[in-house]
């Protein structure tokens, strides 16, 4: 299984999500660890990503072609991480027809109705037992 986690700004969210991948998923998943630049890049790929890639041109052309895309829900808002996220970016991640698994963070006035707003690690951990539930082939589709 191949997984983007998709990432801005100084990295740390990405960071976050593939240390925990590492940690608790099966060591032969994949990361690509997919920046808006160069320095969230760097971070996912010191965090344990396999490869990692930078720009609007690496997610148009790796987003097709993998299984699950991890990030906050800003990486589907176009000039989200303050103008890093382009309209291209955001249509590359919607258009792909991999599962999207998004944090609800409250950034870019965007909330979503209904989500409990919870700290980052809580956040994450939603997303590691969903990504879970994935791996071991217990999907539910929503």
């Amino acid at each position: 299984m191949r997984i983007a986690v998709i990432d801005g700004q100084g990295g740390g969210i990405g960071r976050y999500i593939v240390e925990r991948i590492r940690k608790e998923l099966p060591e032969n998943l994949e990361i690509l660890g997919l920046g808006t630049n160069a320095t969230a890049t760097a971070i996912m790929l010191k965090a344990g990503a396999n490869e990692g890639a930078t720009g609007e041109n690496a997610m148009v052309q790796n987003l097709p072609e993998v299984d699950v895309i991890a990030g906050s829900v800003a990486i589907v808002l176009a000039h989200s991480f303050l103008g890093e996220l382009t309209p291209a970016m955001a249509e590359a991640v919607a258009k792909a027809k991999a599962r999207k698994l998004l944090l609800p963070l409250n950034r870019n006035r965007v909330e979503i109705a209904g989500v409990k707003q919870e700290p980052l690690p809580h956040q994450v951990n939603a997303l590691i037992r969903r990504l879970q539930e994935i791996v071991k082939g217990d999907v539910k589709h929503v």
